[in-house]
């Protein structure tokens, strides 16, 4: 490190050696609103197919109603998996970027304690 890097250009090097990507980078926004679409979806199939199942008295159009219903439980399930996974990967990505940086300045302070 030469003495006229800032620590704001430091840490902005250190991010471009660690290769992170760009989290602006869309695809990530998009699996993030397609889990939030999903995640919406699932109980709306599952209100249509119980309101589908009650107004009919006819056991096949029953059956297709709880098969309908079972999806939209696994639409939610899948919708709120992905939300999860993209939401949270935004945060610890950053997160663990600085906890590199902060490692970094502690290693830097304990080398100069030593010399």
């Amino acid at each position: 490190m030469t003495s006229t890097e800032t620590r704001a250009a430091r840490f902005t090097r250190e991010l471009s050696e660690l290769k992170i990507p760009d989290p602006s980078a869309g695809r990530s926004t998009l699996w993030l609103r397609l889990g939030v679409a999903l995640l919406v979806l699932g109980p709306v199939l599952a209100v249509v197919a119980y309101l589908m199942s009650h107004n009919t008295s006819d056991p096949l159009v029953q059956r297709d109603a709880i098969i309908i219903a079972l999806g939209g439980v696994s639409v939610a399930i899948v919708g709120a998996a992905l939300y999860l996974r993209y939401s949270l990967t935004g945060f610890l990505r950053f997160w663990m970027a600085r906890q590199s940086y902060d490692l970094g300045l502690l290693a830097d302070r304990a080398a100069e304690r030593e010399a």
